[in-house]
């Protein structure tokens, strides 16, 4: 996991509450062993229609937010069931930043374990935010700061997942860091082989 910093994009508005893990990546792309390449299958069933043509009303079709690295959407992303690949598909598509009302729980825990910083804010500030969808604004992680072309806007996050983040510790790395005191236990609790 790479360390998170700074990102400094335009927003891509995604103007939709309730976006499920479904939505995010459809069950029938769950069949990769990695974790990339999901990105094509992003909101597949927005972005595509049933012929597998481009659907030119989906924001993600726009080629103005083809490089945009910030999603700010609606209420209560990332619900349904826990597929950590929802998270790997915006990832991959290039997201690493998420800013919504709020999250499901089990999805706000996968974003930070693979480096997408989800930010909750209120409301109203969101959807100020997508109405300045091609201004690029900053998120700074360090700061807990996100500065628009006219304001500063402070969020929240826990101090141990801002650390993780900063640092781009992933589960095994954040355990990797007491592999001393893992092989002293490991020593000292060996059992005599009744053999």
């Amino acid at each position: 996991m790479e360390p998170f910093k700074k990102v400094k994009s335009i927003i891509t508005p995604l103007d939709k509450v309730n976006v499920d893990t479904d939505q995010i990546v459809p069950k029938q792309f769950l069949k990769l062993v990695k974790k990339t390449g999901f990105g094509k299958f992003l909101f597949y069933n927005w972005r595509y229609d049933e012929k597998e043509k481009i659907k030119s009303d989906f924001v993600l079709n726009d080629s103005k937010y083809d490089n945009s690295n910030i999603l700010v959407t609606g209420d209560n992303f990332g619900c349904g069931s826990s597929r950590e690949h929802a998270v790997w598909a915006l990832l991959d598509y290039g997201f690493s930043v998420i800013i919504a009302p709020s999250f499901a729980d089990i999805f706000f825990s996968n974003c930070l374990k693979n480096g997408i910083l989800p930010i909750s804010l209120d409301p109203k500030i969101v959807e100020k935010l997508q109405q300045q969808e091609l201004d690029k604004i900053e998120v700074d992680l360090e700061t807990q700061i996100i500065k628009t072309c006219s304001e500063e806007i402070s969020f929240e996050i826990d101090p141990y997942k801002k650390k993780i983040l900063l640092e781009g510790l992933d589960d095994i790395t954040q355990t990797l860091q007491f592999e001393d005191k893992i092989s002293e236990f490991e020593r000292k609790s060996k059992v005599p082989s009744v053999l």
